[in-house]
């Protein structure tokens, strides 16, 4: 798990770094930073079940108004096709932005969630 965790770590990081040039860094900065917090913190061994669950929580609704909102994940597949997200870095279309930025949130709420089931394991 300490592996794993560095990894999501640096990894959330990254994202986080990359969010410098998108137009709403102030949304998106804090949202990896907090998944790379607590990674960091259960690679040193400190669980905090009640700060995972607030922040999955968070992250669901957020997710889940990216998947409603217009241009959001459910037009993605049902009026664009389910379109290729990964041609190009840019988002040129609107919905790419929505439905990327969707599927980061469920990146960090596998993240969390896989660290408050093993702190709930360990406990045991």
């Amino acid at each position: 798990m300490k592996v794993l965790n560095i990894f999501l770590c640096v990894m959330f990081i990254v994202f986080a770094g990359l969010q410098y040039n998108d137009p709403d860094p102030y949304i998106w900065m804090p949202i990896y930073l907090y998944a790379a917090t607590f990674c960091w913190l259960a690679s040193r061994g400190r669980f905090y079940r009640k700060w995972y669950i607030a922040g999955m929580l968070v992250y669901l609704v957020y997710a889940t108004y990216k998947f409603f909102d217009q241009n959001g994940v459910e037009d993605w597949f049902t009026l664009h096709h389910a379109e290729n997200l990964a041609e190009t870095m840019k988002a040129t279309k609107p919905w790419i932005e929505e439905t990327r930025e969707f599927f980061g949130l469920f990146i960090c709420i596998g993240a969390l969630g896989i660290n408050y089931i093993y702190s709930k394991w360990k406990k045991a």
